[in-house]
Order: structure tokens, then C-alpha cells, then sequence
């Protein structure tokens, strides 16, 4: 089981005691440039793959709506670690798929072929602010894939459905259009599926794609079922939507791995757990669920959700049940031990969160490429001489 990161550049407050918007501004930049130092210390310690969000209008949570830039960067200042999109937010009232397939194959190029394409439909948060109709986002997530992977692979390209209307162009040679550049990897870069509900796991293996899940908020068993309702429906995949099925699952959460657990408690580990949850529960109730879902439907979907809300929570109850892990460095593998038992290729580890600051976050990146990668991987090779 590899071990991932997941970045969406968090700029938490208080900002820098500047005016508008230059608060902002300096806290944007020290997040930006304290990343790529990150991530650059994850390629040299055998991280599997950095994932990097597209959220919009999330301030404070994620300052990330332009994954494609921020990758490309990644790409000429790292060598191996894999540069996943994670998620490009596919439904071509987002962004037109000729958009999505250049930028997407532009990285890819660029890595010299370390892209991962994760894709998804968003929330209500941002789908309405695009124009997007709920209703219909999931036709139009299709629409989208299937076209971008023709745009890769045919020399000429045009495309006629309900969602994206791209008409052959009379050239003075009589062609169409052609799309580039193309993609490094060959045929294409896997794709992947953000896949939350066991209607959307399910989905996601029927269709080839691999899956992108969490366990914050959901218990690891229930990780567990998905898992198996994935393979199942993955299984069954004879028609994968793109030429590279992809049957690989890999869930996030949030990971902090410290030597000194005491020195952790004291720089406020619990504290920052404590706010990634409040604000993930204030942005889940306010943006991503239907008003009219009921208090037993919210518990059932996100336990501890309504308490997390009310600040009642306590952040150690999610590290207890494994849902997040924070530890040293035996106490995470053990937990990481779990996540590889119920079938996760990879772990992505959420590691820049709430309040920690950047040199506790190199830290803790810096103590799992040296102390649990290696085990694991150590593990992975007992499993195949047993």
C-alpha cells in the first residue's frame, strides 16, 4: 500500500494583521510556497502520488481552484512522485473538455508521465455558481470523460451530444479539429472517480474508473463495504468508459505522524483536527447537503457530524476509531495496517491542516517517509515471497 498526499492549500485565520486584501495575499503566498517545499520533501521519501484539489470560492478551507497550474509547477521541481488532479471538476459547464483534455495532457507531458485524472460532479456550493444542473451533472461527467479521451486519442475530433456541441471545422483540407498536445502516458493517464455514496462507489467500478473515497466521518468499517461494493461492480467491468481500467482504491484523511507525541499535543495537533472538523461540518451543512435531508438521514451519512457542529465533538474520538490518524510512528502504521487490510491501494494523507505550521508539517512528512513507508513496503514485500 502506497502512501499519498492530498493538498487543497489551506490559508487558515488570522491572516497577517495587514488591511484587505493584502492579509490575504501574504497568507495565500506563505501557503503556495510552503506546498511545493512539501511536496518536494514527499518526492525524495517515496510518496506515492501528491493529489491536488479544484475548489472554488472556499476561503480559508482551500485556495486551490487551479490544480493544472499548480501541477505543472510541481512537475519541473519533482522526478517521481506521481501528480494527481484531484478532481478535475468535469461536467462542461466547469470548464469546456477541449479545456480539460489540454491542461490535464500538458501536465502529463510536462512530468514526462506521472498524471493521475481524478474526476467528479462537485456540490451544490459550487455547481450552482457554474451553472451547473444538478440533475443532469452526472450525464454531463460522462459526456466529458468519454470526450476528453477521444480528444486524446483520435488525430481528428469532433463531438455531438446533449452537453458539448464540437462540429467537424471545413478546412481548406476538409478536416476537423485537432486537439493538443497529447498525453505522455500512453494510451492516457488512469482515470479516477470522486466516490462518496455506495451508489457513486458502485459506479465508479462499473465504469472502470478507480476510486477516490474518504473515511472522515464514516467509519473505517463502512469503508470496508464500499470497498467490497466497489470490487464487486469492478469485477463485472466489461466495458470500462476509458481504454485504461483502473481498479485501484485510495481513500483520504487527515494524517499527522510525530515522533513526539507530547511536543505534538503541545504545538495543538487536537486543536487543528478540532478545526478541519468544524469547518467541515459547518461547509457539509451549509453547501453539500439538500435542506430538506432529516437529522436520522444526516447521522447515518456522517456520524458525530451535528455534534461536530456544535463543538461538542472531540477531535480524539475520530483518531480512536481510526477515521483519522495522528500518532507516532508505530501507532500509525498500526492504524495504516487497517486501511491496507480492507483493500486501499494507497492512504492519502491530508497532512497540512488547521493551525500546524510548516515546519510541523515537514516534520511529519519527513517521519513517515522514514519510519512507516519503509515498513510498509517492507510489509508488501513479506506478503508476496510468504
Amino acid at each position: 500500500m502506497k502512501l499519498d498526499l492530498l493538498y487543497e492549500v489551506q490559508a487558515p485565520k488570522p491572516w497577517p494583521d495587514k488591511p484587505y486584501p493584502y492579509n490575504q495575499r501574504e497568507a495565500e503566498q506563505a501557503a503556495y510556497f510552503e506546498a511545493i517545499e512539501q511536496i518536494k520533501l514527499a518526492d525524495k521519501l517515496g510518496f506515492g502520488t501528491v493529489w491536488v484539489v479544484e475548489h472554488h470560492f472556499r476561503i480559508e478551507r482551500s485556495h486551490m481552484p487551479v490544480n493544472d497550474v499548480f501541477l505543472a509547477a510541481l512537475s519541473q521541481v519533482t522526478d517521481q512522485i506521481r501528480l494527481g488532479f484531484g478532481v478535475t471538476l468535469t461536467p462542461s459547464k466547469f470548464r469546456h473538455p477541449v479545456h480539460t483534455a489540454e491542461s490535464v495532457a500538458a501536465v502529463d507531458l510536462l512530468s514526462r508521465g506521472r498524471v493521475e485524472w481524478g474526476t467528479g460532479r462537485s456540490i451544490p456550493h459550487e455547481q450552482k455558481a457554474f451553472g451547473v444542473d444538478p440533475v443532469t451533472s452526472r450525464e454531463s461527467w460522462k459526456d466529458a470523460i468519454e470526450a476528453v479521451v477521444a480528444m486524446w486519442e483520435q488525430e481528428k475530433f469532433s463531438w455531438d451530444s446533449e452537453f458539448m456541441k464540437f462540429p467537424e471545422f471545413p478546412s481548406y483540407e476538409g478536416d476537423t479539429r485537432s486537439i493538443t498536445p497529447k498525453p505522455y502516458q500512453d494510451p492516457h493517464p488512469p482515470a479516477w472517480m470522486a466516490a462518496v455514496s455506495p451508489g457513486s462507489v458502485e459506479l465508479a467500478g462499473h465504469l472502470g474508473l478507480g476510486m477516490l473515497a474518504l473515511t472522515i466521518m464514516q467509519p473505517v468499517d463502512e469503508l470496508a463495504r464500499r470497498i467490497k461494493i466497489y470490487r464487486e461492480a469492478s469485477a463485472n467491468c466489461t466495458e470500462p468508459l476509458t481504454r485504461v481500467k483502473n481498479t485501484k482504491v485510495a481513500p483520504y484523511t487527515l494524517v499527522h505522524c510525530a515522533e513526539d507525541m507530547e511536543r505534538a499535543e503541545s504545538y495543538g495537533i487536537w486543536d487543528s483536527v478540532g478545526w478541519w472538523y468544524d469547518h467541515m461540518a459547518q461547509f457539509l451543512i451549509d453547501w453539500e447537503l439538500p435542506p430538506n435531508v432529516s437529522a436520522e438521514e444526516i447521522e447515518k451519512l456522517f456520524p458525530r457530524l451535528r455534534e461536530t457542529q456544535a463543538g461538542k465533538a472531540d477531535p480524539k474520538f475520530f483518531n480512536d476509531q481510526d477515521m483519522v490518524i495522528v500518532g507516532d510512528p508505530e501507532q500509525c502504521l498500526e492504524k495504516l495496517a487497517r486501511y491496507e487490510d480492507i483493500g486501499c491501494d494507497s492512504v492519502i494523507c491530508y497532512v497540512q491542516f488547521g493551525q500546524l505550521q510548516h515546519n510541523e508539517v515537514m516534520e511529519t512528512i519527513e517521519t513517515l517517509g522514514k519510519h512507516v513507508i519503509p515498513k510498509l513496503e517492507r510489509r508488501a514485500n513479506s506478503k508476496i515471497t510468504a
